[in-house]
C-alpha cells in the first residue's frame, strides 16, 4: 500500500515554501514543505470548518504585515 500523496495549492506556483495537505485513514494531515517532519493532524470536519472560515475571509488579516 502506497502512502497518501502530499498536495499543495496551485497558488503556490513553483515555490517550495508552502503548506501541503493529504488525506489519510485517520483524517487530514498538514505540513510545511520545508519542514516536512512536522505534521499537524486533524479530522475532516475540523478541516472543513477551517476551509469555510478561510473562504469567508476570516483569516485574511493574518496575511498582511502590520
Amino acid at each position: 500500500m502506497s502512502s497518501p500523496t502530499w498536495q499543495k495549492s496551485s497558488y503556490s506556483g513553483s515555490s517550495n515554501a508552502c503548506v501541503e495537505v493529504r488525506v489519510t485513514e485517520g483524517g487530514i494531515e498538514l505540513r510545511e514543505s520545508d519542514e516536512g517532519e512536522m505534521v499537524l493532524r486533524t479530522t475532516r470536519p475540523e478541516f472543513a470548518a477551517f476551509l469555510r472560515g478561510a473562504k469567508a475571509g476570516e483569516f485574511d488579516h493574518l496575511t498582511t504585515t502590520p
